[in-house]
């Protein structure tokens, strides 16, 4: 017996628009990503489930990276999503460099277009020196470890060429970013992170953390959640 297609389709067409409309609206609108690594420590931890808006620079063609309208690009400080062809997985970073920067690091301290960073509010957490990184007008917490830095705490001067951008993690020492696998293309930049939508704790039955539910990931935000901010501490110094 065959199927009788046309009465099929009667009885599931909502469903089917339903799920042609999830997927457009996830492929181009907004979605959510899970994190599974701590590369991006202490802003965004394992576990954290973080909601992307994809159109935070521009609209793309459903499950495509074709651009249909621009209106922005990134800035100083935006935490971005990309589909890293480098490393052919979906990557989460900062951004440090904007085309045309000029940037060095010396012992994970940055200079951007020869000035360097101020950092301010040096702490520890579980062998972890933590600071706030004034990133221009945008503070954020960033992290490394509290032993001699390693050799990824240290390159350039490099500058960024057009159209692509520098990023890095907040965990320094822990975050495969522009450092090994280059400047990232604008064409590959899918969205801007902007909360945690949920988190679950791997380290204890991936119970979920309800303290970081719509946790807001905005730089300025992240820094004054470390109560760190302004004491003037001077990292590395």
């Amino acid at each position: 017996m065959k199927p009788d297609w046309r009465k099929l389709w009667k009885d599931n067409k909502n469903l089917v628009f339903f799920i042609v409309m999830l997927v457009a609206f996830k492929s181009s609108l907004a979605d959510w990503n899970s994190v599974p690594t701590g590369s991006m420590k202490p802003t965004i931890v394992e576990g954290d489930r973080i909601l992307v808006n994809k159109l935070a620079y521009d609209l793309k063609v459903p499950l495509t990276h074709i651009r249909l309208m621009s209106w922005g690009q990134p800035v100083r400080g935006d935490i971005v999503v990309f589909d890293s062809e480098a490393e052919k997985t979906r990557l989460v970073k900062r951004v440090v460099g904007l085309p045309g920067d000029t940037l060095a690091m010396q012992d994970n301290q940055l200079f951007i277009n020869g000035a360097l960073l101020h950092y301010s509010g040096l702490g520890t957490d579980g062998g972890y020196l933590q600071a706030t990184e004034h990133l221009g007008d945008t503070p954020h917490a960033m992290q490394v470890g509290s032993g001699a830095p390693s050799p990824a705490g240290s390159f350039g001067p490099v500058t960024v060429p057009p159209g692509r951008f520098l990023v890095l993690g907040d965990n320094r020492d822990n975050s495969k970013d522009s450092r090994y696998i280059g400047f990232v293309p604008r064409s590959e930049i899918i969205g801007r992170a902007r909360y945690v939508v949920l988190s679950f704790n791997y380290d204890n039955y991936h119970l979920p953390r309800p303290g970081r539910v719509f946790q807001p990931l905005d730089a300025a935000d992240g820094a004054l959640r470390l109560g760190r901010c302004d004491r003037g501490v001077r990292y590395g110094a």
